[in-house]
């Protein structure tokens, strides 16, 4: 195949993630407002921002499972509208709770990771290779939770159900790692295992970019790249999180008077003595 001339390129044929002024409107609610962000091949992303911000939209777009009302969304060098998101969305790996309530609570875990392979939830008569069984096997013994094979989903703690998804999201060995609140509801032994080990996949330089939507900059994980802050749709601040993750932007995101410390990778944050009240 002969390379497209120059001017045929597009400005969003090599990146991961392109959104130029994308909106999302529902029942006359605004959940994203003229959205810009680029994510390239090797970034990092954090996700950040109070509850209503906007977060889970943004995922369900970046996953081509919801289009918006306005703006142009390109992933993986395909605009949703010109692309069939059914072939599209293997190349996407996605960890989320409406993906986990999907999920049949029977299923073998084995199999909550293997049917990644056809981005489906629910074994049922498709067939899978010894080289796909053998590759669930291993992404659940990267996770730590090799043990669990032959469990049934339902039976599995929170924080071993947070690790199979993310086993799940890396089957397919996606271009792009989408992952919504994957420490949410976890206690602090299972939030620092968690985040360790996405620390480990984040400073390899062979895996996907990655997408983490949190509330929390404790649940940043070491090496992430960037940092896109929210509030009410809208973005706060977005670029390299060194400089856009400060205790000014999320003090502006969060409503709250903060402090913002980092020691070895992490972040921590908490409100200033005597302004914990609400800003406005």
């Amino acid at each position: 195949m002969q390379p497209l001339p120059a001017e045929a390129m597009t400005d969003y044929d090599h990146a991961a993630v392109y959104l130029r002024g994308v909106s999302v409107v529902r029942g006359g609610n605004r959940l994203l407002d003229s959205i810009d962000l680029d994510v390239e091949e090797g970034d990092r992303w954090v996700v950040l921002g109070p509850n209503g911000a906007g977060k889970t939209t943004l995922l369900q777009i970046l996953a081509a499972r919801l289009h918006p009302t306005s703006g142009t969304v390109a992933l993986l060098g395909q605009r949703l509208g010109a692309v069939d998101v059914f072939e599209l969305r293997p190349r996407i790996g996605l960890s989320s709770a409406v993906l986990a309530d999907a999920i049949p609570p029977q299923e073998i875990v084995r199999d909550v990771v293997v049917t990644a392979s056809y981005a489906v939830v629910g074994r049922w008569r498709e067939l899978y290779e010894d080289v796909d069984e053998e590759r669930a096997r291993d992404l659940l013994d990267a996770l730590g939770v090799s043990h669990l094979a032959d469990r049934r989903f339902a039976t599995l703690s929170e924080g071993e159900r947070k690790r199979v998804q993310i086993a799940r999201s890396l089957m397919t060995d996606p271009e792009l790692m989408l992952l919504d609140e994957p420490a949410a509801g976890l206690d602090l032994g299972g939030r620092e295992d968690l985040v360790t080990r996405l620390g480990w996949l984040a400073a390899d330089l062979d895996s996907p970019a990655m997408v983490v939507v949190t509330h929390h900059v404790e649940e940043i994980p070491p090496s992430f790249t960037h940092a896109l802050l929210l509030r009410a749709g809208q973005v706060v601040v977005s670029g390299p999180l060194e400089s856009t993750l400060t205790a000014e932007s999320l003090s502006e995101t969060f409503d709250v008077a903060l402090e913002l410390t980092r020691s070895e990778g992490r972040y921590a944050a908490r409100a200033r003595r005597g302004e914990g009240l609400r800003l406005s």
